[in-house]
């Protein structure tokens, strides 16, 4: 049989999204030469206008997917209007697609603070500098905040802004696609009405 024909995962109706998540992931970062954790944001404004863009996986466990960025980003002013999204994976030397939606919350301050102590010190000082998705008349201008504040903390702890943090997407729904031959994918869907909920399993039509 063609390679392209033979499913890429299991139909094990105990199988559950977090893990397959896990297996794909793994086998991407083993795969991908660059940014394997790369995924497409979705969110939308209060009008339903709909916007994309990547952004990092940073973490993820049954809880769900987590981000971060500026909460005064264009995505941030979205996600307060409207706190529904999508997230998708697309693994291209893999031939596989993980799609996520859910709603999405901020993660708890603890967590934001652990996670920006962990970035370099250069990203933390980019974090106060860049007021995101704001113009602004020229490159001078970034520069010139990043010297300001870099001035400002001198050599001493950068501390997370009130203006930057995690969110995290708690899914209700998961689909995982793998390609085939002559475009008969194999797609598998993960659904659940609430977060305590046990999740349904169905396979979908290419």
């Amino acid at each position: 049989m063609d390679e392209k024909n033979t499913p890429k995962f299991g139909h094990e109706p105990h199988e559950a999204p977090f893990e397959m998540f896990q297996t794909w992931f793994d086998e991407a970062k083993s795969a991908e030469k660059a940014y394997p954790d790369a995924m497409t944001l979705a969110t939308a404004d209060a009008q339903g206008r709909p916007s994309a863009r990547i952004v990092l996986l940073k973490d993820f466990d049954p809880r769900g997917f987590v981000f971060y960025t500026n909460y005064e980003s264009r995505k941030g002013d979205q996600l307060g209007e409207n706190g529904f999204a999508a997230l998708c994976f697309h693994w291209k030397t893999l031939e596989k697609c993980v799609r996520i939606e859910g709603r999405v919350s901020r993660v708890d301050a603890a967590e934001s603070d652990e996670y920006f102590a962990s970035r370099p010190r250069g990203s933390q000082l980019g974090a106060w500098a860049s007021i995101q998705s704001r113009p602004m008349s020229g490159r001078f201008d970034l520069e010139k905040r990043v010297a300001e504040f870099t001035a400002k903390f001198g050599l001493g702890k950068v501390p997370r802004p009130d203006h930057w943090g995690g969110f995290r997407l708690v899914p209700d729904r998961i689909e995982f696609w793998a390609e085939g031959k002559f475009r008969l994918h194999d797609r598998k869907l993960f659904t659940r009405d609430s977060d305590d909920a046990g999740w349904n399993i169905d396979k979908l039509f290419p």
